[in-house]
């Protein structure tokens, strides 16, 4: 791990690919990460096309061992991680007494215990709040910044890392890990990702970074392969409705609210936010997050006013342009009388006219290679 001068923005072990690739560098949740190389909108159509290389190391991970691992796992999460086997990873989030949400993750069941991987923003909030609520028979190690992580996305991702990998990954099912090897180095490598795409997540130790990278991206050349940046990430993300959290979810939102419902498991035993969210769904939602496509010209963009008959029913948090779709899309929540299939919104920025919304069922893109 690398540090600036000013020893505050981080460089990930990939930092010299994205230069040397004429990545545009910013400064995103405490890391120097590349926002885009050509540009979004061609690498966003290279992911959905073929397949795009991400270099996602500014994601924190951390390992939960010991004998009471899987107890504790459990009493963090909304979803059941109870029944679990090697291999397997699950999605949920974690919340605060009062339903709000911590952060959302991915639990990978180790052969002895837990990998957690949760947002880059929130790494060090995360943590702080895992070490609040750990067992005495558990233990936590930050394994963060000793991990580089590359994302292999698109509809030829297996035919990249079978090229470069030894693995059983075209028997690979979404979302399982397995062990293998990627250009020699042994990693951890798992069929999840964020766009909506087939794809592997590749787990290294920290110097190893530079020559998988490399690797991939000679294998992927008859592909056309690309370097991917933030800005295509979230593009593809929204057009497949995931939620990004400091827009779409946050300590102030649960996750009955950003439809998320599935991920929450209240019959299993009390966890963290558990009765709150009950008393939640037992009272009713007051909003609920929607997505939405506008009609004609126009982009949403986070904190623009959604309006039914001129009054103010919510606010967008995510909204963009869809290279996929062809239109503007976003998501916000609204308030649960105006959250209804075929709702007709109209959005306002402050000081400027209006533009047509319907809300609308499901990912905006529905045509990516995972399902």
């Amino acid at each position: 791990m690398t540090e600036t001068a000013e020893g505050k923005t981080r460089k990930t072990a990939l930092y010299d690919k994205h230069v040397e690739a004429g990545g545009r560098m910013v400064p995103f949740a405490g890391w120097w990460m590349p926002v885009q190389y050509r540009s979004i909108m061609e690498e966003h159509r290279r992911v959905r096309s073929t397949v795009g290389l991400f270099d996602v190391s500014h994601m924190g991970e951390f390992e939960v061992r010991g004998r009471g691992a899987a107890k504790v796992v459990n009493r963090w999460i909304t979803n059941d991680a109870g029944n679990l086997k090697v291999g397997d990873v699950l999605y949920s989030a974690m919340c605060y007494e009062d339903g709000g949400i911590v952060d959302d993750l991915l639990v990978y069941r180790l052969e002895d215990g837990f990998l957690l991987v949760v947002n880059a923003a929130n790494e060090a909030k995360d943590f702080e709040w895992i070490r609040e609520h750990m067992a005495p028979d558990a233990e936590l190690v930050n394994n963060s910044r000793n991990t580089t992580l590359v994302a292999l996305q698109g509809p030829k991702a297996e035919d990249v890392i079978t090229e470069v990998g030894t693995g059983p990954f075209r028997d690979l099912g979404f979302y399982r890990w397995c062990r293998a090897e990627v250009a020699g180095v042994k990693c951890l490598v798992s069929r999840t990702g964020y766009t909506g795409e087939d794809g592997f997540e590749v787990y290294l130790d920290w110097d190893d970074g530079p020559a998988v990278w490399d690797a991939l991206m000679e294998a992927g050349r008859p592909l056309d392969i690309e370097p991917v940046g933030l800005g295509a990430r979230d593009t593809l993300r929204l057009e497949v409705r995931y939620c990004l959290y400091g827009n779409d979810i946050d300590k102030t939102t649960t996750p009955l609210e950003a439809s998320l419902g599935w991920a929450v498991k209240l019959d299993k035993d009390d966890f963290i936010g558990k009765g709150a969210l009950a008393q939640q769904k037992a009272e009713g939602l007051k909003r609920k997050l929607v997505g939405f496509e506008v009609e004609g010209r126009g982009i949403p963009r986070p904190g623009h006013l959604l309006l039914v008959n001129g009054s103010e029913v919510g606010r967008v948090t995510s909204g963009s342009f869809g290279p996929s779709t062809g239109k503007g899309i976003g998501m916000g929540y609204v308030d649960k009388g105006a959250s209804s299939v075929g709702q007709e919104l109209m959005i306002q920025a402050e000081g400027k006219s209006g533009i047509g919304a319907t809300i609308v069922r499901g990912p905006f893109y529905k045509q990516g290679s995972r399902k």
